[in-house]
């Protein structure tokens, strides 16, 4: 039984001759035979709000869109090989994630550059 997953982004387009902004959507259609999970995550990223990545994994794809302040639109980020956890990819930022720590990187800054932004996954106990 195939499965369709679909990724739902909204961008901001410039109309022509125009200084109207309209806002537009994008469908990504996923096709998987196997199960699909979608999962929400709200980071504390010692910033004014805190940061929710959604994680999209269909095997063999493994997105996750994640709203980086330097950009106007959430990016969708695609996963890549990694040493430990999960990085992801999209651009020049590099999202990693590590148990329930994850961190932002600008690739342009070298491979040995600090993360941009360090973040602790929220635990919602009672």
């Amino acid at each position: 039984m195939t499965r369709t997953i679909f990724v739902m982004a909204i961008a901001a387009m410039l109309l022509p001759n125009t200084a109207i902004a309209a806002q537009t959507s994008l469908q990504i259609e996923l096709n998987t035979a196997r199960d699909f999970e979608r999962h929400v995550m709200t980071y504390d990223c010692a910033t004014e709000t805190p940061v929710t990545v959604t994680y999209i994994n269909a095997a063999p794809n493994f997105l996750a869109l994640v709203p980086v302040a330097e950009e106007p639109e959430e990016l969708v980020f695609a996963s890549v090989v990694a040493a430990s956890g999960v990085r992801y990819v999209s651009g020049k930022w590099a999202w990693w994630t590590r148990g329930s720590d994850a961190s932002l990187y600008d690739t342009t800054l070298g491979e040995n550059a600090d993360a941009v932004l360090t973040c602790s996954e929220f635990i919602n106990t009672p």
